[in-house]
């Protein structure tokens, strides 16, 4: 019996979305702290430029192991550790479906800084996404970009591995849990 290429596509397709539901591997809230923590020193170490957005945001949050794949239909996920005035306050997830030319896999650093109390508080509220329009400066080694905030929401990201053309952040939801 033989399968069209169609049924081939869709398999594929399906797998892809599977893969990235399930985002990065489920860690305790110690083991996504230490990967957000060591995310957070490299940035400060290799981008002096964004590490004083650590002490000038309102906020932050460091999605440490963001997971990408696509074959026209894209899906991303991760975890992540919400931080308020410095202090850790929650954890978050990200969910992200996307339609386009696309193809392939990638894994990344993502950190969402929030400039204003009311930005942090809409992030909170667990309705925050991000629209088609936002956009994010993408850090690659020894290149120093400047970040610029809109409407109070600035986006970092780190590439880490794979091979995707570019990352793309509009239409990411995102989940809060506060700590207990």
């Amino acid at each position: 019996m033989k399968f069209k290429p169609f049924f081939y596509k869709s398999l594929l397709l399906l797998l892809v979305l599977v893969l990235a539901s399930c985002g990065s591997t489920k860690k305790s809230g110690d083991d996504l702290m230490t990967d957000a923590r060591q995310e957070k020193n490299m940035i400060e170490r290799e981008y002096p430029n964004v590490a004083e957005l650590f002490n000038t945001s309102q906020g932050y949050v460091i999605f440490p192991n963001v997971g990408k794949g696509a074959y026209v239909i894209g899906g991303a996920s991760g975890n992540g550790v919400v931080f308020e005035n410095g202090r850790h306050i929650g954890y978050a997830d990200l969910k992200q479906v996307d339609v386009g030319f696309q193809l392939g896999g990638k894994a990344f650093v993502e950190v969402i800084f929030f400039q204003t109390q009311s930005a942090m508080d809409d992030f909170k509220q667990e309705t925050f996404e991000l629209s088609a329009n936002a956009s994010a400066v993408i850090l690659d080694q020894g290149i120093s970009k400047s970040v610029e905030f809109q409407d109070g929401v600035a986006i970092v990201t780190i590439p880490k591995g794979g091979a995707m053309a570019g990352i793309s952040v509009g239409g990411q939801r995102f989940g809060y849990v506060p700590l207990d």
